[in-house]
């Protein structure tokens, strides 16, 4: 089994440091089945049994069909490029595909989806009487300060999430409307989407918005890991 993680650049310069490699480790996966991928490399997964999309700067709205809005809506267009490629070859050769934060605002995009630019500006809530939840948190990466509702009972998410579970929250943007094909399987209490999926029947596609690489320790985030690793084992074993 192989399982390429798209990350930054710098990410890459201290790859032993990786929090998305630490959490696929701690899920089960081996040092030697893991590799860190930047634009720099090939977008050739055809090795690869799975596809790990990770966090870092914001998608630049050109793909969405709008002019950026904001000055903190920073943009790495080498990496939208690469990354874009990436998942055209994933979906291409159908691995499984798994999206944190950044990677699930991308996988949005590429079916089709936009974004709000900056959630405190851009995004109002159906229920104003529901309390706003503070999607980008100033307690530290590690610490839970937010619930998430999963709404799809019959999602690959439900499958290893309770009902409701506690995240953390580093991300200014979100997903305004959802791609062509995905279904949404969570949301957050203000009712922001949460969660993601591909329809019953596509190729394993989660996307999740907060990081579960942080609340690694957690048992219910670590299945997140396990269920993605499986499904690359599923598809190893049949190369």
């Amino acid at each position: 089994m192989r399982v390429a993680i798209s990350v930054s650049t710098k990410e890459k310069d201290r790859a032993d440091q990786s929090p998305y490699f630490h959490a696929l480790i701690e899920a089960g996966a081996k040092a030697e089945e893991l590799l860190l991928a930047t634009n720099a490399d090939s977008a050739d997964l055809r090795d690869f049994n799975g596809l790990l999309l990770t966090g870092g700067a914001d998608i630049d709205p050109t793909y969405y069909h709008e002019p950026k809005k904001h000055n903190n809506v920073r943009i790495d267009k080498e990496r939208d490029k690469f990354e874009f490629s990436l998942l055209e070859r994933a979906i291409e050769l159908r691995l499984p595909v798994l999206a944190i934060c950044r990677g699930a605002q991308l996988m949005n995009v590429y079916f089709g989806g936009t974004l709000y630019q900056d959630i405190e500006r851009d995004w109002v809530p159906e229920n104003e009487n529901v309390p706003l939840v503070s999607h980008k948190q100033a307690a530290g990466r590690a610490e839970p300060t937010h619930s998430v509702l999963v709404t799809d009972p019959q999602s690959r998410l439900a499958r290893v999430l309770q009902g409701r579970c506690n995240v953390n929250s580093l991300h200014h943007q979100g997903i305004k409307r959802p791609g062509h094909g995905l279904r949404v399987t969570a949301h957050a209490e203000d009712g922001l989407v949460e969660a993601f999926e591909s329809a019953e029947g596509e190729p394993y596609r989660v996307a999740v918005q907060w990081h579960p690489e942080e609340l690694i320790e957690s048992r219910e985030q670590r299945k997140l890991f396990e269920q993605f690793l499986g499904e690359c084992r599923r598809i190893a074993s049949r190369d």
